[in-house]
């Protein structure tokens, strides 16, 4: 038996867009919360950002399948009476709007406890709170370049973004920690919390390998490229039939099974050269030589089959087509409109999926006729 709706009695309205707080509303819907979207009359602008699925985002299908979508006006009265009605009844205000957007509507989030003290809040911001973060535009490859991320990322000649959103990802994954916790707190108190994430404190957690090797180990990382800036050998190796193969050897004792049973010289992990991972590092230009001559003998298929036999951590470089097509690859369901698309499934997920992706305000009336 797997997990099954855990958070079936919880209600999360989300005022979100984009990303961050989305995959957060996503988890949550996943643990079975009711998730209720509360969009704008003209949507979330995520509902733009493809229109693969005959018309329709299936971009915005994976981050929003299992919600509830109500379009408001949060500048019209009746609209903002309407939300504060469900808050009032709910158990999370998640909002990933711009800083100091929720006061301006009339959502103070000291006057909404006043009347739901159980309320847990989550508001997901680009750099905090303060005046100065508050007037600073915040995207994902934004926050990647101001954390430093993208000064280690990419080749020597040039910094590059991640490929994927890691930043907003990276925080709508912090935040849904975060409002389990709290609910894990609620229960010990009665109390609800209220919470604030940074995509920039969380990209800066991330970043203290580099950040610590700044500090204290002579300076940050060079960019490296697929190599690794201090292990060896870590990287691409080419075969025979020019297919490429990646080693990340982290330990003497791998390093020594490699060289006796894939690269057969024994004597090669005991020279002064090659004795450590400081000294590999260092020759690692003369030992990548030595490992891509005797992988030339031999096709990808039947390194990766001496590889695994003998336990070496290896990957293959793969293409998102051979993602796609992998063997390991989970794949799920979502339904938008009359469309099923397949994606990779969350890595841990309920036995009883809603795979539904709503509509623009299609649970309006619904909603409006329950909490009115």
């Amino acid at each position: 038996m797997g997990f099954n709706k855990e958070l079936s009695d919880i209600t999360v309205v989300s005022l979100e867009q984009a990303v961050a707080a989305p995959y957060c509303g996503l988890l949550l819907a996943e643990a079975g919360a009711r998730v209720i979207k509360v969009e704008r009359p003209e949507g979330d602008f995520a509902r733009d950002y493809d229109n693969a699925i005959n018309g329709k985002s299936c971009i915005f299908a994976w981050l929003n399948r299992g919600k509830e979508s109500i379009c408001l006006d949060l500048k019209n009265k009746d609209d903002l009476i309407l939300i504060k009605k469900i808050i009032l009844k709910s158990d999370i205000l998640l909002s990933n709007l711009a800083p100091g957007t929720l006061d301006k509507l009339g959502l103070v989030i000291a006057e909404l406890r006043k009347n739901n003290s159980k309320l847990i809040t989550c508001k997901i911001t680009g750099y905090g709170e303060s005046k100065e973060a508050n007037n600073k535009k915040a995207y994902d490859f934004l926050v990647q370049a101001e954390s430093g991320l993208c000064s280690v990322t990419g080749t020597e000649s040039s910094p590059s973004k991640v490929g994927i959103s890691l930043t907003d990802l990276s925080t709508g994954l912090t935040a849904y920690s975060a409002i389990l916790r709290s609910l894990i707190k609620r229960g010990k108190t009665d109390i609800g919390i209220d919470i604030s994430i940074s995509m920039f404190d969380v990209m800066a957690d991330w970043m203290n390998m580099p950040l610590l090797a700044h500090r204290y180990m002579g300076g940050a990382p060079k960019r490296t490229g697929l190599k690794h800036s201090f292990i060896s050998p870590y990287g691409v190796y080419n075969c025979g039939d020019n297919g490429k193969i990646l080693l990340s050897i982290q330990s003497n004792r791998e390093f020594q099974n490699f060289c006796i049973n894939v690269l057969k010289q024994n004597n090669l992990s005991r020279d002064q050269k090659y004795i450590d991972n400081p000294s590999r590092n260092k020759n690692k230009d003369e030992l990548d030589i030595i490992i891509n001559k005797e992988f030339s003998k031999y096709k990808t298929s039947e390194v990766l089959s001496i590889l695994d036999k003998f336990n070496i951590a290896n990957s293959r470089l793969n293409s998102v087509q051979e993602l796609s097509d992998h063997m390991f690859l989970n794949n799920g369901e979502a339904k938008i409109g009359d469309d099923i698309i397949k994606i990779a499934n969350l890595p841990v997920f309920s036995d009883n999926q809603n795979i539904l992706v709503p509509d623009l305000g299609e649970h309006t009336d619904s909603i409006k006729n329950e909490f009115s």
